[in-house]
């Protein structure tokens, strides 16, 4: 099922898991004035219908929620768990205030557990002295499910040795921390308007996809468009983009996407 009218895609962050300028670090792209060069920890904004839907609540999502005057708070989707994508989740307090609602997170099992592992005091049983996240829990087991009129596909990938989710909505899918697609998941891939993939650096990594390996991944499923995420301070906007095919770019924090929502 799709939404009424398209789907508009925000990134709110496109760094990699210390995100870039990286601490410490003095090199060209950490100096750079070019503010697509300033990425903050990987997630995106999808808006449709009125609702907004974020996937992952990076350590950076106060910044990135306050960054694109966000007023309201529908869903979040998680990917997976390391702390890249999950330690913002304490900043969803204010939506809570301001909408009287508790607000609907989707995941594994496996993440589920690590939410509440690391965020025991949101789910402790008994009155709270503070405010704490009012959150209600949604376990994916892979199927797809149905989000405000909007049917969303969980895609499994490989991040290393670890099994995550990437998203598919209409004709986008969000595919964030992969070292492998498996082959069932690419046929679930097929037909896109728009496709990130993880391309952290050009250099290999155990859990990542490199630029050339999400190159060949775009010319096997085709999509009309692709972008470039998680990305390291190894590339830099302009001299990357510029080795790229038209249709393939980097993404960057603020870019803003419109796709169509049936499939």
């Amino acid at each position: 099922m799709g939404a009424a009218g398209p789907l508009k895609i925000t990134v709110l962050g496109s760094g990699t898991s210390v995100g870039v300028p990286t601490a410490g670090c003095h090199c060209d792209v950490c100096q750079s004035s070019d503010p697509r060069d300033n990425r903050l920890r990987p997630s995106v904004l999808v808006q449709y219908g009125g609702r907004n839907v974020i996937i992952d609540t990076t350590p950076d999502f106060r910044t990135q929620v306050l960054r694109v005057h966000l007023d309201r708070l529908d869903a979040v989707l998680f990917t997976h768990s390391h702390a890249d994508h999950i330690m913002g989740l304490d900043d969803v307090r204010p939506f809570n205030f301001r909408q009287q609602s508790r607000i609907p997170i989707f995941a594994s099992a496996e993440t589920l557990g690590a939410i509440q592992r690391c965020f025991q005091y949101i789910f402790n049983s008994g009155e709270q002295q503070s405010s704490v996240p009012q959150l209600e829990t949604h376990t994916l087991n892979g199927t797809s499910f149905e989000l405000f009129g909007q049917e969303f596909v969980p895609v499994r990938l490989l991040h290393g040795r670890a099994a995550i989710y990437g998203f598919r909505f209409g004709r986008a899918a969000y595919l964030t921390d992969h070292s492998e697609i498996p082959p069932e998941s690419m046929e679930q891939l097929r037909g896109l308007d728009v496709l990130f993939l993880d391309a952290l650096r050009h250099r290999p990594h155990p859990t990542h996809s490199t630029v050339e390996r999400s190159l060949q991944t775009v010319e096997q499923l085709a999509p009309r468009r692709a972008f470039f995420t998680h990305i390291c301070h190894d590339l830099p906007h302009q001299e990357t983009e510029a080795t790229l095919p038209p249709h393939i770019r980097l993404a960057y924090d603020g870019l803003e996407i419109t796709v169509e929502a049936g499939e």
